[in-house]
């Protein structure tokens, strides 16, 4: 295990709005994830260090959603040993979509997108 990725729990409906939200007010990125169907951690304004981390189309490490006393939380655990100074990433496995998100990682493996 690496890091817990926290934030506040919030349904789908409630990330639409906040989503709007914060592009309305400026802020370029929000920090969304989803948990299931029905849940989505929004660290936008209230998480911890989990939400900087970078999507890499060959990531050392994987996001997995584990259940503890009945809660859904999203763990980002290791594939590998990560070296000092070795940056931590994970594949953000986003929907397929028309529009397309370039993917900035740089691998060979590399997929040009996100979605």
């Amino acid at each position: 295990m690496v890091i817990e990725y926290v934030g506040q729990n919030i349904r789908q409906v409630v990330a639409d709005m906040r989503e709007k939200r914060y592009a309305q007010e400026g802020i370029g990125s929000s920090y969304l994830f989803r948990v299931d169907h029905d849940t989505i951690i929004d660290a936008t304004k209230c998480g911890n260090l989990a939400r900087f981390i970078n999507h890499c189309c060959t990531p050392n490490c994987y996001a997995k959603v584990i259940t503890i006393e009945a809660q859904k939380k999203i763990v980002i655990y290791s594939k590998q040993a990560i070296g000092v100074n070795e940056e931590i990433t994970y594949d953000y496995k986003f929907p397929i979509e028309d529009t397309k998100i370039p993917c900035l990682c740089r691998t060979e493996s590399c997929r040009g997108t996100l979605n």
